[in-house]
């Protein structure tokens, strides 16, 4: 597969997730107000999330690996999985699919009447934030462990899943439900971030205080890829190929 084929997978499928993912705690999480039935709620934030990796790892990891996450092309370099020379580019491509998606997002958005962006309140327009921008009020220490141990379980789940003694096409609905399960678990905390390149694509439409509190969406979710990845390349022995080369 060539290399253009392969960031245009990440594009899109960047895109996708931050789209889907984000798009429904915009659009979908509060519908018609608190406690309207219609409104899915965190739990169905959490699943939209998963959903979209699940639908886009089937739809483009036999393409470009499925990686949508800077966080996990880091973790798979980290596992033996993915080399150096294609993290940049890689990267780049993620973070432009999930700023496009973020500007789709709000223009959609901004079709409803009295809509509005607050960049001083918690999880406005699906930003992340600690301290007074967590959901909860969970602090920076909190919010920091939180991503690192969260992306670290993300990266063992895909590289477990992807092994090539693993159930043959089932990887993708593991790494969904993993997600979901991440979501279930980090929104109160962070709004749930995992991948820095989700929470630039959003960060930098609502600016403002997300913006000053970006850098940890960075850190701590690669910190917690890489860690993932040495983890599970430790734990068992690895397959031959490189996860991304089509």
């Amino acid at each position: 597969m060539t290399m253009l084929k392969r960031l245009g997978a990440e594009f899109i499928g960047t895109f996708w997730l931050v789209l889907g993912g984000c798009g429904s705690a915009v659009l979908a999480a509060k519908f018609g107000g608190d406690g309207n039935p219609l409104g899915i709620g965190l739990l169905g934030v959490a699943l939209a999330f998963g959903l979209t990796v699940l639908t886009g790892a089937y739809a483009f990891g036999h393409i470009s690996g499925g990686h949508f996450n800077p966080a996990v092309s880091f973790g798979l370099w980290a596992g033996g999985r993915f080399p150096a020379k294609d993290l940049l580019p890689y990267i780049v491509v993620q973070v432009l699919g999930a700023i496009f998606a973020g500007w789709i997002l709000y223009r959609i958005a901004s079709g409803a009447a009295g809509f509005a962006l607050d960049p001083n309140s918690a999880g406005v327009f699906a930003t992340n934030g600690f301290g007074d921008h967590s959901p909860g009020g969970y602090d920076i220490a909190a919010a920091f462990l939180c991503e690192v141990v969260m992306t670290a379980m993300f990266l063992v789940i895909i590289m477990g899943a992807t092994h090539s003694k693993a159930p043959v096409g089932f990887a993708p609905i593991a790494i969904g439900l993993g997600l979901t399960l991440i979501h279930l678990i980090s929104i109160p905390v962070t709004n749930t971030s995992v991948n820095p390149a989700r929470s630039t694509g959003v960060a930098l439409i609502v600016g403002g205080t997300p913006l000053p509190q970006l850098w940890m969406f960075w850190l701590a979710p690669i910190l917690g890829g890489l860690l993932g990845g040495v983890v599970y390349k430790w734990l068992g022995p690895e397959r031959p190929d490189i996860t991304g080369n089509g």
